[in-house]
């Protein structure tokens, strides 16, 4: 026998396999697709009809999916049978941590929000009142979505997380309460909780349905009151042998006039690109600090900050954390930013300033991963849009001979909430979803 052929032939798939195979192949086409016929699974498996008949009858038996229609009003009968995935077989619970705030949102199987739910929290406190108050959000999310219990949590929060273990890395710079919170979610539900970086969690909503929807490889840069990124290779997203993978704040770059050190970002890219060195660069261009773009594009001067997006990876004591405002208020970096973009040639220079410093982080990027697109996230990517990203692009394209497409972040400001959705329902998924094949068990 040919060598190749005998190594083919030793990994044939069992019988068995093959059905857990083509099951796990026809959950995934009913989770893309939607509700589908017998026969548009065949067509669309390439399966011969009795296997088809097979593994609907198997995945009807375990719960996973049911009848829910029939295809052409003038049709009837088994062939006409829409079959889809039993949405409430598990729901599913995303959570956002910030210093002074969690939101909490509910999702069914499918990965469809079904009750949100936000509360604030004061980070001077007592410990144990934080974390009852988010538990009590917590509840209080499942009971409007009408779900007993999660079938699975994933948390997005600052920090270092470790990937041997699912746990924060350091505690120094992080809310005692969310590690309070984490322990508890753990000890009262029984269900898997998955704890992962705030940045990680917006650059999966990023790939799943934002701007790097056609990339398999990008970098996620994450601009908002601190600094961060995360890295997805090959459609995988990478943490780093302790977690620390996109801590771009310690990255040391010139026009700082210091070096980070350990234990602080301060004279790295954070003090060239963080909130405050936005601020204190609009100044320079004349911008009023707190200058913010009214309704009708008319510029005012913002009294507050509002809810505002991930800080660096590590939630190291940067700058002082504003405390959250109205919704319908904006950050002061991110009003600034705005402003700058609405303002036309009045802002162009503060916006090509701004571009030029966030080029120095990116080329570094681009100089160790070639990721091909970079996206530009959090607050201050978001504010910046595509007149900011085109600037970075220019900017880049004369310090890295590397093509790199820079793009603005198109999830908003609900990302990290998001992408705790989405691990949440990949693990669930996968877990319901395993006995019809194999799947990537979740970090604890």
């Amino acid at each position: 026998m040919h060598p190749p052929r005998a190594a083919a032939a030793g990994r044939t798939a069992s019988p068995t396999t093959a059905r857990l195979i083509n099951d796990r192949l026809a959950l995934q086409l009913l989770q893309s697709e939607g509700p589908l016929t017998a026969g548009q699974l065949k067509s669309l498996t390439g399966l011969s009809r009795p296997t088809v008949a097979d593994l609907v009858e198997r995945l009807q038996e375990a719960g996973l999916i049911t009848v829910v229609g029939e295809s052409g009003a003038q049709r009837r009968g088994p062939n006409a049978r829409l079959y889809g995935i039993v949405a409430d077989r598990a729901h599913l619970v995303g959570l956002d941590l910030r210093t002074h705030s969690v939101t909490v949102a509910v999702a069914d199987l499918l990965g469809r929000v079904r009750a949100e739910h936000t509360v604030l929290i004061d980070p001077d406190g007592a410990r144990d009142t934080a974390v009852a108050t988010a538990l009590a959000a917590v509840d209080k999310a499942l009971a409007a979505a009408g779900a007993h219990a999660p079938h699975t949590i994933a948390v997005g929060a600052p920090g270092l997380v470790d990937p041997a273990t699912g746990r924060f890395g350091g505690t120094d710079w992080i809310p005692s309460w969310h590690v309070g919170l984490v322990g508890g979610l753990r000890a009262r539900t029984g269900v898997p909780v998955l704890l992962e970086n705030e940045v990680n969690l917006a650059a999966i909503a990023e790939q799943r349905d934002g701007a790097a929807h056609d990339r398999d490889t990008f970098v996620l840069l994450w601009l908002g009151q601190g600094t961060g990124a995360a890295v997805v290779l090959d459609g995988t997203l990478r943490r780093g042998a302790s977690g620390g993978t996109g801590e771009i704040g310690f990255l040391p770059v010139p026009g700082t006039g210091a070096l980070p050190s350990a234990s602080g970002c301060d004279g790295g890219f954070h003090s060239l690109a963080g909130s405050a060195a936005i601020c204190a660069l609009a100044a320079e261009h004349g911008m009023p600090y707190g200058a913010a773009v009214g309704p009708n594009g008319v510029h005012e001067l913002s009294s507050g900050t509002g809810v505002h997006e991930p800080s660096s990876d590590t939630g190291a004591p940067t700058e002082a954390s504003p405390t959250e405002a109205s919704p319908t208020e904006a950050p002061p970096a991110e009003s600034l930013v705005r402003s700058a973009v609405a303002a036309g040639d009045a802002g162009a220079a503060f916006l090509d300033a701004l571009a030029a410093r966030i080029a120095l982080g990116v080329a570094a990027v681009c100089a160790v991963l070639d990721p091909g697109c970079v996206v530009l996230g959090g607050e201050i990517g978001r504010g910046g849009g595509a007149a900011l990203a085109d600037r970075v692009a220019g900017h880049l394209a004369r310090l890295s001979p590397l093509r790199t497409d820079v793009r603005a972040g198109a999830v908003g400001g609900r990302a990290v909430l998001l992408g705790a959705v989405l691990a949440a329902r990949d693990a669930a998924q996968n877990e319901l979803f395993g006995a019809a094949g194999p799947g990537v068990s979740p970090r604890p």
